[in-house]
């Protein structure tokens, strides 16, 4: 299980537009005929319900879309490259490396274009005016933007389980659902979120098991920052009680 990566996205230049004059016999004058240049390809970001976690990019964080077409003579335009998708879990949030965000993919099927190909240079054929009707030259393609992207997964459900360590929350998840997480009675046996589908009567919601709580996990104790972002958007937070605590000090109305 991997939530956070870093996506280094290169888009494709698009192609150099061609300088071709028509040549057929009896037609001295045929006049510019080269064609466009195609678009490069992009890098595009699609939130995937399949997609259990960023574990791909992260062992593929390098992400090249390819170029477009070169023009040719007869009017003949360059092929557009094809875009790049990377598939990401649904919940994924898109920053800059300096914090700044992006996009926050939290509906299946959600995309974003991370990095964009340059458009391609222009023909003779397209440059040709009435001032000057037969342009000895072709524009070249745009480069692709080059781009590095932090991807965060911030888990998506309903009702989040918090409390303490060996609080008994991934035992509740192991009872109230099919999920089966690590269980022991040690401090953070879970090391990553685990999430059960609860089907009660009619209705059906998710509920996730986060790793242990304890004071000082806003500012990075334990394993606090990497699993607070994933009750952020729980509509639900339970507090999951320990009333049989040997630990001295701790009570169900301290906890």
């Amino acid at each position: 299980f991997v939530d956070s990566a870093v996506l280094r996205a290169r888009a494709g230049d698009g192609g150099n537009g061609c300088a071709s004059v028509h040549r057929e016999k009896f037609k001295p004058l045929g006049g510019p005929d080269g064609g466009d240049g195609g678009s490069g390809g992009d890098v595009v970001l699609v939130a995937d319900p399949d997609t259990a976690s960023l574990l791909d990019v992260a062992f593929h964080p390098h992400r090249r879309a390819s170029d477009g077409g070169a023009g040719q003579g007869s009017n003949r335009h360059g092929a557009m490259a094809s875009d790049v998708v990377v598939p990401v879990p649904v919940g994924t949030v898109v920053t800059t490396e300096s914090g700044e965000m992006l996009c926050d993919l939290a509906a299946p099927g959600e995309r974003f274009v991370v990095a964009h190909g340059g458009r391609g240079g222009l023909g003779n054929a397209a440059l040709a005016n009435r001032r000057r009707k037969a342009p000895g030259f072709a524009l070249l393609g745009e480069p692709g933007d080059e781009v590095a992207v932090v991807l965060e997964l911030k888990t998506l459900a309903d009702v989040g389980l918090i409390g303490f360590p060996s609080a008994g929350k991934s035992s509740l998840v192991s009872v109230l659902s099919a999920a089966k997480p690590k269980r022991a009675d040690y401090p953070f046996t879970p090391l990553v979120p685990n999430l059960g589908v609860v089907t009660a009567g009619d209705t059906t919601f998710t509920v996730a098991d986060v790793p242990g709580l304890i004071p000082g996990a806003s500012e990075g104790r334990g394993l606090g920052l990497e699993f607070l972002r994933h009750v952020e958007r729980c509509a639900v937070l339970a507090h999951v009680l320990d009333c049989a605590t040997l630990e001295s000090g701790r009570d169900p109305v301290t906890d």
